[in-house]
């Protein structure tokens, strides 16, 4: 797949910027200081660069070339979690995801670091995140590496720490690759069971595409458990949100490009997806391409048809029959869901209609885990920081599991679980709704809701690896 980088239209002469991107937004900021009880980062460290008021000074005085963009400021910005919670109490409506992002585009284009730094940006969003074919290869490459002990020996015998920069960190976090099988496509379409309700086109992902295919699986039964014809654009991939909360502004442009144009010709009624920062991500298409005249209308058309899966289905009444889960279970709501979509009911509505299923509420629910894309592997001290924190009211619930809906809480949570030596398992939430589905099922294809889905995508996949 490739992707054709354009240059991004000049912001107007005498208005604020920062990489060519408006960071006007700085001028709502009121200074009042709401935010400051909401930031992770401030309430770990207390000190006022470290809030988003005190960043928003920072990228005002860079915009305004009051100060240079040293090691300092830079660190300020780079600490930030871009979690968004200061946007859910802000009274000025000051959009500070858009300021962090341009900040982090100038951070990568005056500081991009040294060679190690420049390579592992470059293998990550210049050649995996832009190629599904290549990052199936990589998954594969992965999944040998796990099952053959070598990754077991690696941190047995120490030699993960002797890892270079950012690749210890990740290599803990690596999760089990699933065989392929479970990495395989989805068919192009999963018809609708019973009266239709809508044909909604599902993004896959690239990440969730290797690690978490059962989720896709799930969330695709689910779907036509609902009565929605679900279909895969094959040509999908990358929507770019790790790139631009990352700073790799003109490749997230070029993959904003290539998925408007994959899902406009799916032709469906809503772009529905299972990942948190990628919905919030292609909810601000219309933002992000407002300054191209040949894209803008396109992108505010395509913006306004996304939708995240629990938002979509707790529109109606989930369709029956649902068997029993009789579990405990705590919710965390992803800062993409809950700061970027403003999501926070719909979900706690879908578990409430399992039977057997009962709900506990987590103290500090909607606080960033640390994961926040890939500020685990580029800031791990602070993200550690935060996970003992959500760890800690997590394992006070008493809950047998954590329930969420984004790709990279999971990993993050389930290693802090496991670092804690708890027995908590952490489930999406769509896996919740598709065992209700499987358990009213009595015995039938309860794991498989829709058969022929998994036969397909089974036969799709070839051996497992």
């Amino acid at each position: 797949m490739a992707h054709t980088v354009q240059a991004q239209p000049p912001v107007a002469a005498g208005r604020l910027a920062l990489h060519g991107l408006s960071v006007e937004g700085v001028n709502q900021c009121v200074h009042c200081g709401l935010c400051l009880a909401s930031c992770p980062t401030f309430a770990e460290l207390g000190t006022e660069m470290d809030s988003p008021r005190g960043r928003i000074f920072l990228i005002k005085a860079l915009a305004e070339g009051r100060i240079a963009l040293g090691a300092s400021t830079a660190g300020h910005l780079e600490l930030c979690l871009d979690c968004r919670a200061c946007e859910t109490v802000c009274p000025a409506g000051v959009p500070y995801g858009r300021l962090i992002e341009a900040a982090k585009a100038e951070i990568e284009r005056q500081r991009p670091g040294g060679v190690l730094r420049r390579a592992f940006r470059w293998l990550n969003f210049g050649l995996l995140l832009t190629s599904p074919w290549r990052l199936r290869l990589a998954a594969t490459v992965l999944r040998a590496y796990q099952t053959s002990g070598l990754g077991w020996l690696v941190r047995r015998g120490g030699l993960a720490r002797l890892l270079p920069g950012t690749l210890a960190a990740g290599e803990a976090l690596l999760p089990p690759l699933p065989p392929a099988r479970e990495r395989a496509a989805l068919p192009p379409r999963i018809p609708a069971e019973g009266a239709r309700r809508a044909r909604v086109a599902m993004l896959t992902g690239c990440i969730q595409s290797v690690v978490f295919g059962a989720h896709n699986r799930a969330t695709a039964r689910v779907l036509a458990r609902n009565g929605c014809d679900v279909v895969v654009p094959e040509a999908q991939g990358c929507c770019g949100a790790l790139n631009a909360h990352g700073g790799d502004h003109a490749r997230a442009l070029a993959l904003a490009r290539h998925t408007i144009e994959v899902f406009e010709a799916a032709a469906a009624d809503a772009v529905v997806v299972n990942t948190s920062g990628c919905g919030a991500h292609m909810k601000g298409y219309g933002h992000l391409l407002a300054d191209d005249p040949a894209w803008a209308e396109r992108a505010r058309r395509f913006a306004a048809s996304v939708v995240d899966v629990a938002e979509f289905l707790a529109q109606e009444p989930l369709r029956g029959p649902l068997g029993p889960v009789p579990m405990t279970v705590t919710y965390h709501d992803p800062c993409h869901v809950v700061h970027g979509q403003k999501i926070r009911s719909e979900p706690r509505r879908l578990l409430a209609q399992i039977p057997g299923l009962s709900v506990v509420e987590l103290v500090e629910s909607d606080w960033c885990c640390g994961s926040a894309g890939i500020y685990n592997l580029t800031q791990p001290a602070m993200a550690t920081r935060l996970l003992r924190r959500k760890i800690g009211h997590v394992v006070a619930t008493g809950a047998e599991a954590v329930v969420t809906a984004n790709p990279g809480c999971i990993l993050q949570i389930r290693a802090g679980l496991a670092a804690h030596g708890a027995t908590t398992r952490v489930l999406h939430i769509v896996e919740l709704l598709d065992q209700a589905y499987g358990s009213a099922s009595r015995g039938g294809a309860s794991g498989e809701a829709s058969g022929e889905m998994g036969r397909g995508s089974a036969s799709r996949g070839g051996a497992s690896t």
